[in-house]
């Protein structure tokens, strides 16, 4: 490339910083990642799509992640009363890879950045960015470190990718209402201790609420006899109960199922929770920046799309960068926001006609037709892009006459 010597800084390892940063740094460019906390580190976000795993391979980690060990994914279960569906991803409309992984993030985010450092990336940890300037001939960035220390770093261009932080909307100024309703979710890791032998282990299971359909559950077994559990509804819901502990194993109980799958659970860690966690952005980009993954927007973990979207986020950007800095002509409107919005919107539809209960309608149809379901299996899988999945292209009007069929 015409210009090595770039210096890109990326705020927060996790896996969009990770990814850009690896991609960056095998064009040559100087990739620095300032990251607040020191990894492995709790996150969610823990049943990845197939999709992640094309952008893993891009940035040469893909061998790092088959080796780890991780609890193996092939597709995702539907669960409402006496109804069950599955979802097969290999048997998807969409080219591209068909199975991935269902991993604990403290360890996957770990490996990334490990990854990320064994490709020459530099990470700096519990280094915070409290304040930037981009005025300047080149972006400045003040930064405090774990002895309080306060220095100033330059770059060509910051790259935020700082997750729920969302460090650069907040200094810049730049949030915006995300239009989605507020949604609470309580979560945790427990021993599940799963005996059912018809169980599998190799999916996902989401399960909708037996009375209340804007109610839902997700079961994400790990490799290690664990899983992930947790529900997400409106805040109001929790009300009833004195402590999120309480309220979790209690709403688990209220599906027949969940209570017997989970009958010998053991909830040996403290209980999580997360409210008000859609976001939005006034605008995705700006002079010397662009914001990657859920600093810039975040849906709702119904499909498990935001280390999807942050992992997009972080090619296209590193693609771009690349172009740049080649002193190639880019349009970071037309060759980053849009073609990025374009799968957050394809999202958007699937998650709202998830709670107003129209996409559950298509999920349990008993009549299923397999080329829709194979169109329909491509976005669960992550493959919100392709636009030769008609349901990618026109996702509105297609799912809107989809419902009116499964009628």
């Amino acid at each position: 490339m015409k210009n090595n010597k770039a210096k890109i800084i990326i705020i927060g390892a996790g896996p969009s910083g990770s990814i850009a940063g690896a991609l960056l740094q095998n064009q040559g460019f100087q990739v620095t990642i300032l990251e607040r906390q020191v990894f492995p580190r709790f996150s969610i976000g823990e049943s990845l799509l197939p999709q992640c795993m094309e952008f893993i391979k891009q940035a040469g980690m893909l061998e790092a992640v088959v080796k780890a060990g991780f609890q193996f994914k092939n597709g995702a279960s539907f669960v409402c009363r006496d109804q069950q569906t599955e979802f097969s991803f290999e048997d998807k409309f969409s080219p591209g890879i068909g199975t991935t992984f269902q991993v604990q993030r403290g360890d996957f985010d770990k490996l990334l950045a490990d990854e990320a450092v064994r490709m020459g990336v530099e990470i700096q940890w519990q280094v915070e960015v409290v304040a930037v300037n981009f005025s300047a001939d080149k972006p400045e960035l003040t930064v405090r470190n774990s002895q309080g220390q306060i220095t100033t770093q330059y770059a060509d261009f910051v790259l935020d990718a700082s997750g729920f932080g969302r460090i650069l909307p907040k200094l810049l100024d730049l949030e915006s209402p995300s239009g989605f309703p507020v949604r609470q979710a309580l979560f945790g890791h427990i021993e599940d201790r799963i005996s059912d032998s018809h169980f599998d282990r190799n999916k996902i299971r989401i399960t909708v609420h037996p009375e209340h359909k804007d109610v839902w559950y997700w079961l994400i077994p790990f490799s290690n006899g664990r899983s992930s559990v947790g529900v997400v509804t409106e805040p109001e819901f929790f009300q009833a109960w004195d402590d999120f502990d309480q309220a979790l194993q209690a709403i688990i109980n209220q599906d027949p199922n969940l209570k017997i799958l989970l009958e010998n659970a053991v909830f040996d860690q403290t209980i999580n929770t997360i409210s008000g966690y859609s976001a939005n952005v006034k605008s995705l980009y700006g002079k010397g920046y662009a914001l990657l993954g859920n600093a810039g927007e975040f849906l709702d973990p119904v499909f498990s799309s935001g280390v999807t979207i942050a992992m997009k986020s972080a090619s296209l950007a590193a693609d771009i960068l690349i172009r740049q800095f080649n002193d190639e002509p880019v349009d970071w409107q037309k060759d980053y926001a849009a073609p990025l919005q374009r799968g957050v919107n394809t999202f958007r539809v699937f998650v709202d006609a998830w709670y107003d209960g129209r996409f559950q309608n298509v999920i349990f149809h008993t009549k299923q037709q397999p080329e829709i379901k194979a169109m329909i299996s491509s976005i669960l899988a992550g493959y919100a892009w392709d636009e030769n999945n008609p349901y990618v292209k026109n996702a509105r009007s297609r799912l809107d006459t989809l419902v009116e069929l499964c009628r």
